[in-house]
């Protein structure tokens, strides 16, 4: 692995570049994408639609997609010469990055039921946008982030930490509530209801956009802030047109539940 990023950069310096400006550009595609999700919602799940490609099984689509988000940081932490992996701060990073994608990748594939196909273009998409950030994040704080031995006891650190393991377990158990749902052999939509859901549409969304601001204060880059914001854009979008979805769909749809934050939004 070493070798390839030789040949891949000429020096440290250049690679480290390289990784600033792949955080400068997911914040304008951030932008772009805010700009396009206003006339059309990303193309998966209920909002699937032929024209953007042939459909792909939704478990092989989710577990191939998110696991080079798993696989190539993998690599990078035990097949590089990761200077910066030996920092108790580093670490604790690393493993809130790892502890998302080994359940997105490795766990929650196996656990849909049911589900639609995924569209082929939003299913290459998506496998490279988890390459592309899988890289950015943990090349950076594997080789190049550089923290204060006392950062773990920042405000910045402790709160960003609880914000990412609150995010997380709202991240999984709406998920368990979603999969839940529907009784073995019965099709169709449902209000979910419990935990999180009780006061927005999106529970799920709101997890992990809590998850991965709490990972940006936490890790306090310009990485892991575009990772967050492209992340809010995305799901916050998606968390507006599933609640005007149910609101479409079911007349006794919960009036004071939210889209996105509870209370407000």
């Amino acid at each position: 692995m070493d070798a390839l990023l030789s040949r891949l950069f000429s020096s440290e310096e250049e690679e480290r570049y390289i990784l600033d400006c792949m955080g400068y550009f997911m914040v304008f595609m951030a932008a772009c994408t805010f700009v396009s999700l206003l006339f059309e919602n990303v193309p998966y799940g209920r909002y699937a639609t032929s024209k953007y490609g042939f459909p792909v099984n939704v478990k092989f689509a989710w577990f191939v997609q998110e696991l080079p988000a798993f696989l190539l940081p993998f690599c990078l932490v035990f097949w590089t010469s990761s200077a910066k992996t030996s920092l108790l701060p580093n670490q604790l990073l690393i493993a809130m990055y790892f502890c998302h994608y080994v359940q997105r990748a490795l766990i929650y594939p196996f656990l849909i039921r049911g589900g639609k196909p995924t569209p082929l273009m939003s299913f290459v998409l998506a496998f490279v946008f988890c390459m592309y950030n899988g890289y950015m994040q943990v090349r950076y704080l594997s080789h190049y982030a550089e923290y204060p031995a006392s950062w773990i006891t920042q405000p910045c650190f402790i709160i960003g930490s609880v914000l990412w393991l609150v995010g997380w377990l709202v991240n999984v158990h709406s998920d368990h509530i979603l999969r839940n749902l529907r009784k073995p052999g019965e099709t169709g939509y449902k209000i979910p209801t419990g935990g999180m859901f009780e006061y927005v549409s999106g529970a799920n969304f709101l997890g992990e956009i809590t998850e991965w601001a709490g990972f940006a204060l936490a890790g306090h880059s310009v990485h892991s802030s575009a990772f967050a914001i492209f992340t809010t854009v995305v799901l916050a979008s998606r968390a507006v047109a599933h609640h005007k979805w149910y609101i479409e769909k079911f007349e006794d749809y919960p009036k004071n539940r939210k889209a996105l934050v509870p209370f407000l939004f």
